[in-house]
């Protein structure tokens, strides 16, 4: 009898589930996708609110200004905002020499730097933003030196000059009575945003994203500053330097960094154009838990309009994936086809998540990292 209760026993166990304990999900997940994505159109007051109220995980670009410091519940990511550029009238008296027109340059910039404000003052195009700018940084520093130097004559040129400027920003940068109000100009000041300066150079397609420079800074500075050369033995030189770098004609790294340097320095060596500097962007995120959103990756360029962006922010209240709510400041207006369109910045992020490229932009450097694929050296088999 005891025999036969001990058969029972042993038999009802056995078909009893197994004991399972409960545990936390690991917090981060590589290649991580929601599975719904809302991209929605909001003014940077309406986004402030929205972030605020939990409604909106991240907003993609620039224009939202906390009137004072966000609580702990809203994150924060810097990248590269835009380029300040001083372009002098080929066709003003003081461009004709390049004694005057590096001295009406030095006269902008030490006026800028007066007034700074949101502009990081930095007479070269290679920024810290880029990866590939510890090649550059000599280089940098002996701009700076260059282009600020010389006060007495700078402040003597300085009187006559008339400014034409096109953003809020570079007409906060100069004194009030160079302000052209007449139509005639010596010298303009630009403000071309980085996201930018990239897209209208960038070629996206399901399988990869072009050209191979596309974020390399010695591609920005060609992109900045080459229309403004008048020499023409120079262009050609430049010209022959650019297209061995883009065709990677060269043996070694050590060729490539120095074809590199040799090109953005033959780009700066004159006054007819010159980068005074750069502006930093912020974009924000909720941060709450367990409404906002964590584990972000983000490129040092474009910020949250990066493929590694929508591949690695992951909501806090779902395991693997959810609905993410992002916001950006315009609406759609290019066409939703990857040959001709995609170029907004709505049809870039939406390209953005569901193309599927092999390699994608390094978060925090100037190449590129494997998407889809790894480099997997055969092992020998033994014997």
């Amino acid at each position: 009898m005891r025999r036969r209760s001990a058969i029972l026993l042993a038999t009802t166990l056995m078909c009893l589930p197994p004991m399972a304990r409960g545990g936390h999900e690991l917090p981060v997940y590589p290649s991580y996708y929601p599975h719904e994505i809302a991209i929605s159109s909001a003014a940077p007051q309406q986004a402030i609110e929205l972030l605020r109220a939990g409604k909106l995980h991240a907003y993609v670009g620039r224009g939202v200004r906390f009137p004072d410091n966000p609580t702990a519940t809203i994150g924060s990511v810097e990248s590269l905002g835009s380029f300040v550029v001083i372009r002098l009238n080929a066709n003003a008296a003081l461009a004709k020499a390049p004694a005057s027109a590096c001295a009406a340059m030095r006269a902008l910039l030490r006026s800028m730097a007066d007034r700074a404000g949101e502009l990081i003052l930095h007479p070269y195009p290679v920024t810290p933003y880029h990866g590939d700018y510890l090649y550059h940084a000599d280089l940098a520093a002996a701009a700076r030196v260059r282009l600020l130097g010389e006060a007495d004559a700078a402040a003597r040129v300085g009187q006559a000059l008339r400014v034409k400027s096109d953003t809020p920003l570079a007409r906060s940068l100069i004194r009030p009575e160079w302000l052209s109000a007449d139509g005639r100009w010596d010298a303009a000041i630009e403000e071309i945003d980085a996201r930018d300066l990239l897209s209208s150079a960038a070629l996206m397609t399901n399988a990869w994203l072009a050209p191979r420079a596309l974020r390399s800074g010695w591609f920005h500075a060609y992109r900045l500053l080459a229309d403004a050369l008048d020499d023409a033995t120079a262009q050609r030189e430049i010209r022959a330097d650019f297209e061995r770098l883009d065709h990677a004609r060269y043996d070694t790294g050590v060729e490539r960094i120095n074809l590199e340097r040799d090109l953005v320095k033959a780009l700066t060596t004159g006054c007819r154009a010159v980068v005074a500097g750069y502006t930093v962007k912020r974009e924000y995120f909720n941060a709450e838990f367990s409404a906002g959103v964590e584990n972000i990756g983000y490129d040092t360029l474009t910020g949250l309009a990066s493929p590694m962006f929508l591949r690695t922010v992951k909501l806090k209240d779902f395991p693997w994936n959810g609905w993410l709510q992002l916001g950006i400041g315009s609406r759609p207006d290019a066409a939703w086809n990857p040959i001709a369109g995609f170029s907004d910045p709505f049809g870039r992020l939406m390209w953005f998540a569901i193309a599927d490229p092999a390699v994608i932009p390094a978060p925090y450097d100037s190449g590129w990292m494997l998407n889809r694929f790894s480099e997997v050296q055969a092992m020998p088999q033994p014997p």
